[in-house]
Formats: C-alpha cells, sequence, structure tokens
C-alpha cells in the first residue's frame, strides 16, 4: 500500500514538473515574440519651469506652496538658501552675490515649485535717492550681478548724467554701472562768440648822427657817430635831415608812428546737449623744416621740407542744459593771425635770396560756464600796456646838457591793448528752410553799362524776398533796399 503512494506521489509530481517545462517554454517563446518595453526618462525639475525671483544681500522672501514639501534642493547653498518652517511655508534668503535656484518635491517626487534666485545689490535705497533728487524722472533700475544697469527716459541729458553719478557713488565704481537712459528731447544750443580787440601802437625815434673833423693846429678830431635805434631793431625811415657846419655834417633822424589795430571775430555754432562741436575758419601758411639735397648732380638739387601751421578763427564748445533755460557750457576760442613782430627771417642756399617766416598773434579763451538761454557773459577780458624805452650814445658826452642830444639816440614804444571775448547761448529749434536767410540773398551781377559806365560791381543786395518788411509810419522809401557795396 505504501508503495503505491509513493509511485501515485513520484507520477503527480513528474506531471508537475512536465506542466512547469510547458508553460515556461510557453512564456519563452511569448517574450521571444513581443519586444521588450522602452523606458521613458523623465526631466522631474528645470529651469524652463522655475520662476525668477530677484533678491538682494540678507533679503528674504516667504512663499506658500500647494502642497506639503518632503524634498527641498539648492543648487548652490553659499548664494542662497531655504529654510522650511512648515509643511507648506518656505523662506528663501540671499547669501551673497550670484545665481542659483532651488527645486521642491512632494511625497512621491514630483516637482511642487522650482524658483530661479539672482542675488543682487540691495537697490532699495538708491531707488529712494533717485525718487528723492529726481521725482519727474522715469527711471528704472535692476541689478546685474555685482553691477546696476539704468533704465528708462529723462528730461535731459543733466538728469541722465545725474542718475549715473549718483548710481557710481553708491555703487563704489563708475565701471559697475550702466547707463542705458533714452534723453526724451535733447535740447539744441547755439552759441555766439564775440572776440573784439582793439590795440594802439605808438613809436617815437630822434636821433642825431655827426660825420666831420675839427682842426686845431696840428691836431685833427674826427667825428663819426652812428646811434642805433635798439628798442624797435630798426629805423622806421630813412628820411633825415642834414645840415653842414664848417666840415661837421649833422643828420637828424626823427621819426613818429601811430598805428590802431580793430580785430572783431563773431562765430556762431549750434549743438545737441551733451556733444561737442568745432568751428575752424582760417588758413595755414608754410614753415621750412630741413632741407634735403641730392649731392650726386652737379650742382647739387636742393629740395626744401615745408610744414604747415594753422591761424584763423576756431571755436569749440560743449553745451549741456541744466534746467529750463540755464545751459553749461565748455567753451574754448581762439582767434589768430600773421604777424610780422618777431619773425624769423632765413638765408636761402645757394642763394642771396632771404626768406621770412611771420609769427602768430593769439588771442585764446578757454574755460567752463553756466549762463542762461540768450543771456550774455564776458568770458574773458584783458587790459594790456607795455612800455619800452632806450637810449643808445656816447659815453659822457650824452650826459652834457643840451649838447648832450647830438651825442645820443631815443628810442620809445607803447603799445596798448584791450581785449573781450563775450559768450551768449541761445535755445533753438529748427525753423522752416523760407525762414532764414543768407548773405547772398538778393544778389547780383551788374549790367555791363552799369559796370562801365558807373563803375558798379553789383545790384542792391540784401533785402528780404521771402518775407517783405512792413513799411515803418512816416517812411517814404520805394522799391527795393539793402546792403550797397561800393
Amino acid at each position: 500500500m505504501a508503495k503505491a503512494i509513493a509511485k501515485s506521489t513520484v507520477i503527480r509530481g513528474a506531471m508537475a514538473i512536465a506542466i512547469a517545462g510547458v508553460s515556461l517554454a510557453t512564456m519563452h517563446i511569448a517574450r521571444a515574440a513581443d519586444p521588450a518595453p522602452t523606458q521613458v526618462i523623465q526631466v522631474a525639475a528645470s529651469e524652463a519651469t522655475s520662476r525668477f525671483v530677484p533678491l538682494g544681500i540678507g533679503k528674504s522672501v516667504a512663499i506658500d506652496l500647494p502642497a506639503d514639501i518632503k524634498d527641498v534642493l539648492v543648487a548652490d547653498p553659499t548664494i542662497a538658501n531655504a529654510v522650511v518652517r512648515s509643511s507648506r511655508r518656505v523662506y528663501m534668503i540671499g547669501v551673497k552675490i550670484g545665481q542659483t535656484n532651488i527645486f521642491f518635491f512632494d511625497a512621491n517626487g514630483k516637482q511642487i515649485a522650482g524658483f530661479d534666485i539672482a542675488v543682487t545689490r540691495d537697490l532699495n535705497g538708491l531707488r529712494a535717492a533717485l525718487r528723492q533728487s529726481m521725482p519727474d524722472a522715469d527711471i528704472r533700475i535692476e541689478g546685474v550681478n555685482d553691477g546696476v544697469m539704468l533704465t528708462g527716459s529723462a528730461a535731459s541729458a543733466a538728469e541722465a548724467q545725474q542718475a549715473f553719478d549718483l548710481a557710481s557713488r553708491l555703487v563704489g565704481d563708475t565701471a559697475k554701472v550702466v547707463n542705458g537712459i533714452a534723453v526724451r528731447g535733447r535740447d539744441q544750443v547755439m552759441l555766439k562768440v564775440t572776440v573784439a580787440e582793439v590795440r594802439r601802437d605808438v613809436i617815437k625815434q630822434l636821433g642825431v648822427d655827426l660825420s666831420g673833423s675839427f682842426n686845431y693846429g696840428s691836431s685833427v678830431v674826427n667825428l663819426n657817430t652812428q646811434n642805433a635805434f635798439s628798442a624797435t631793431g630798426q629805423t622806421l625811415s630813412n628820411s633825415a635831415l642834414t645840415g653842414n657846419l664848417k666840415g661837421v655834417t649833422a643828420t637828424l633822424r626823427a621819426m613818429d608812428r601811430a598805428g590802431v589795430l580793430r580785430t572783431l571775430a563773431e562765430p556762431n555754432l549750434t549743438a545737441i546737449s551733451g556733444e561737442t562741436a568745432s568751428f575752424v575758419v582760417g588758413g595755414e601758411f608754410p614753415i621750412p623744416n630741413g632741407l634735403s639735397c641730392d649731392t650726386t648732380k652737379s650742382p647739387p638739387v636742393c629740395q626744401a621740407q615745408v610744414d604747415f601751421k594753422k591761424f584763423g578763427v576756431s571755436l569749440v564748445f560743449t553745451p549741456v542744459v541744466l534746467t529750463e533755460g540755464r545751459i553749461s557750457l565748455k567753451v574754448m576760442t581762439e582767434v589768430s593771425d600773421l604777424s610780422t613782430d618777431n619773425g624769423l627771417t632765413l638765408s636761402v642756399p645757394g642763394s642771396t635770396q632771404t626768406l621770412t617766416i611771420p609769427s602768430i598773434s593769439t588771442r585764446r579763451a578757454e574755460t567752463t560756464v553756466e549762463i542762461p538761454s540768450g543771456g550774455s557773459l564776458a568770458l574773458a577780458g584783458m587790459i594790456q600796456e607795455k612800455t619800452k624805452s632806450q637810449i643808445n650814445g656816447v659815453p659822457g658826452l650824452m650826459q652834457l646838457p643840451i649838447l648832450g642830444a647830438l651825442f645820443k639816440s631815443r628810442d620809445y614804444i607803447n603799445n596798448q591793448t584791450e581785449l573781450v571775448v563775450i559768450v551768449t547761448p541761445y535755445m533753438v529749434h529748427a525753423v522752416a528752410a523760407k525762414q532764414l536767410s543768407r548773405p547772398d540773398d538778393g544778389f547780383a551781377d551788374a549790367s555791363d553799362p552799369s559796370s562801365a559806365l558807373l563803375g558798379r560791381l553789383n545790384r542792391i543786395y540784401g533785402s528780404n524776398t521771402t518775407k517783405p518788411e512792413p513799411q515803418q509810419p512816416g517812411s517814404n522809401q520805394r522799391g527795393k533796399y539793402g546792403f550797397i557795396l561800393d
């Protein structure tokens, strides 16, 4: 009986193994027929789903989340930190300047929220200072790493510069401030400069030259005096009064010279507020700078090297409109012309000719002033008087009373100069072309009969043909009138 039971158990075990083998073979065939399932990789948290949050150093922000927090990820705890006070409230604190991000996850590992943190300078104090100093300006301040960027608009370039200076002072470095402020209305300034100079020169020369001989028995005294005029360096005139008395010839040289020089320059120039404009009218004169000779030829061929020196009227100025009607000006004006004083005379090699290089008389003024629109200010002024007197003669004899005048010459120079520079700025705007006049308005050449018979060069010109002038009461003028060139 027992053997029968054991044999039955073995049979059932063999059947189970056979059934299991069939099942495994069937599963193996099914797996071989079906492809393996694809595994999907998902991004649990990224910057694409993050919100930007600016923070100042030592500043914090409190945020309430919609689900319970299970896990917190801070990319760089040295820049910003997150403190969880409850299951749904968190505090984010700025530590130092930089950028990082913070992510919050729930119990299932899903992202609740993500924040892109930018820790910059605390700009609230700078914003308050700008609002207090410029309440009408629309200027915005943003932090960029450890720097500051100014954006928005200002009424004038002066306001934009003031905001930049204030931000630079609070930040401590101008290189860390980016000025992106746009000026709403850039005013235009026209500067009128008047350079007026009057110069008076007086030169007096008086001298006596003696030539001849005296005979006293066997003794003979020869006279030959020619006293130079050393103050001016030369005699003004070769004309002289000559007389002869008992073999002695006396030549009287006397000359007075008086001259007046008047210089008037009025350059006008227009520029945008904050920009620099320059104006130059004049010319250049050559100055020899060397001589190069070709010695291989006979005779040698020489060629002079020449540099050019400028002279004339120049004006450079930078206007800045501070407030309504007030203008800050940085002005540099110069009036120069050629002069024979202190000129240089050179001899030409290989020739008897001489070359005279003139000097330059210059009046220059450079300064920064503040003037209201339409007001005038004397930028520079000078009154100068220079006197020079010299006496040349025969020692001992020139000190004799009355007779000493025969043995000496006197040279006297007196220079008086008065110079003034006046500047007048105006706020200007563009107008129609027909409202502007030119110096050649109405100019016309004279006809041949008028030029040949009457000696006229041109007709009457200068009348405003675009806008007739109103006739004054009681005036009997008829026809065109204006400037007449004789």
